[in-house]
């Protein structure tokens, strides 16, 4: 960008701000298509400015990047949630919402400037084609995939086609040294919303879901079922770090627990048009108990769950308040590939309770709302929540409950980490936890039959990861920032995150989260609830 470039795109912005937040206050999703697209003289202007300098202006100007710019800018000053996601990104978006997308179904690392099979993925083509972990994929038809350093956009560009598409893949496997030749054809791979699901007790089962695609309810049901299976009566439903997605797949899973004719939510638009959305007689654990799980990370659609539970006084909300977002957004292309997702309502509690916090100190100030509760000591301590009078609410059973940035759980369970342990999570995370996926697979590589040979429960039963392997970790992790790196003071949670690694490129995920949950205080809180 040159300096003029630089000196005019603040100025173009600054007007295109001004101009965006009157038609921002104008739309109409009600109008007609002829009403909301006709002339208009802000709009007009924003137009002609665009065309004089793209026909006029004395330099040559990227047309293109001023109006992403303009149109971030737009969206950077109605809320928080209302974004624009240029068509670059919206594919992945889009596949991430979709709940699959067309390939391999591998996970791959660069070993050594070869692409190297960390797992295949469940329910991927490359399972049935018998592609293994530690295989080194050499070429995908005509393109060599080894001896170069391609970055992982790169290799996916390569391996990714359209459904149905042929591959012919030369492998080397390490483990038996030998090249084998496989082919298969690319299918639609699953990316799965429904991460875990297993038994904590003889009755009780436990469901994670990290986000609400079109596919979670199927994924849910099925756990469910497996789960019902094995004897699960009643349910934890682990929301945390959940940040939201569909309504309508939300509101099939609160069915699922609520009677016939109970409210889950409502929303409202800036017309103060009101849609309620109830449960029916579908539901088939609505006489369980049911313990959800919510954390400041759990948004959304995380929060219509327990709200509508809550609200209708159904199980127990266990864990600390909730993000507090409370705004429906609606996706609208904007013709080139790219979309804007738009705020258009905003949906309440059954019992009327908005629980959308503030925004109006901006952007900054509202994400940065997870480091002011831990300083004002609310993760610690529930009597540290600030709450308004004005916003109180009752259920019909007469519990007391409150709106106005997210929901307070009935059971408060206070953040275990200490001070020193919350820069693990801010900053060293990549520093630390971040190199065990590498360390694991070199551990796998060195005697990865000896390890194939046991099964889940005997791995998960027999393996630790003792002081020994802890340091064989901290000399790895050295050499890889080019310092020492001192750990002990983490030892236990990184312990556990190794074993977790291990579990999950043997077995994968689903083993992942049931070695991450050992000692996990919320799921110890809610089995010492269902057994009292």
């Amino acid at each position: 960008m040159n300096k003029t470039t630089q000196y005019l795109l603040p100025v173009i912005i600054a007007a295109a701000v001004a101009i965006g937040v009157v038609i921002g206050g104008k739309l109409n999703f009600s109008a007609t298509p002829e009403k909301l697209f006709s002339s208009n003289t802000s709009k007009d202007k924003l137009n002609k400015l665009i065309d004089y300098i793209d026909y006029e202006y004395v330099d040559d100007i990227d047309v293109d990047s001023i109006v992403d710019a303009t149109v971030k800018n737009i969206m950077e000053n109605l809320d928080p949630h209302s974004v624009y996601i240029p068509s670059e990104e919206e594919k992945r978006v889009a596949e991430n919402m979709q709940g699959d997308f067309v390939g391999l179904g591998i996970r791959f690392d660069m070993v050594n400037d070869t692409l190297t099979v960390i797992r295949t993925l469940e329910g991927g083509p490359s399972v049935a084609a018998g592609i293994q972990g530690g295989d080194r994929i050499l070429t995908a038809n005509k393109d060599t995939l080894h001896g170069k350093n391609y970055i992982n956009t790169q290799i996916i560009s390569k391996l990714k086609d359209v459904e149905g598409s042929p591959v012919k893949l030369n492998i080397y496997r390490k483990k038996t040294d030998e090249v084998i030749t496989i082919d298969l054809k690319r299918a639609k791979v699953p990316i799965k919303s429904v991460i875990a699901n297993y038994m904590l007790t003889d009755d009780l089962g436990y469901i994670k879901i990290n986000r609400f695609a079109e596919t979670t309810y199927d994924e849910f049901k099925t756990a469910l079922n497996d789960l019902q299976r094995k004897g699960a009566k009643n349910l934890a439903l682990d929301l945390r770090d959940n940040p939201g997605g569909i309504l309508d797949v939300t509101q099939q899973i609160a069915d699922e627990f609520l009677k016939d004719g109970k409210l889950i939510l409502f929303t409202k638009d800036k017309k103060g048009e009101v849609e309620k959305y109830y449960a029916t007689d579908e539901g088939e654990f609505e006489n369980a108990e049911i313990y959800v799980l919510i954390n400041e990370k759990s948004a959304s659609a995380s929060e219509i769950i327990a709200g509508a539970l809550q609200d209708n006084d159904k199980g127990t909300i266990v864990g600390r308040r909730s993000f507090g977002k409370g705004l429906v957004q609606r996706p609208m292309p904007l013709g080139d590939g790219s979309v804007v997702r738009l705020t258009i309502s905003r949906y309440y509690t059954p019992t009327g309770r908005s629980i959308q916090r503030s925004y109006k100190k901006g952007n900054d100030d509202y994400f940065d709302e997870y480091y002011k509760r831990f300083r004002t000591g609310e993760l610690q301590s529930m009597d540290s929540i600030k709450v308004a009078d004005s916003l109180k609410f009752e259920t019909p059973k007469g519990k007391i409950v409150y709106g106005g940035g997210g929901i307070i759980p009935d059971v408060f369970v206070p953040l275990s980490f200490t001070p020193e342990e919350l820069s693990l999570e801010r900053g060293l995370r990549s520093k630390i936890i971040g190199y065990i996926e590498d360390f694991v697979f070199s551990k796998l590589e060195a005697d990865r039959i000896t390890y194939s040979n046991q099964s889940f429960e005997e791995f998960m039963n027999n393996f630790e990861v003792d002081d020994a392997l802890l340091e064989e970790y901290t000399d790895f992790l050295s050499a890889k920032r080019n310092q020492r790196i001192y750990i002990e003071k983490y030892a236990a949670q990184i312990k556990r995150h190794i074993k977790a690694i291990f579990v999950e490129q043997l077995y994968g995920g689903n083993g992942y989260q049931q070695q991450l949950n050992k000692g996990d205080a919320m799921l110890e809180k809610v089995i010492e609830l269902h057994q009292n």
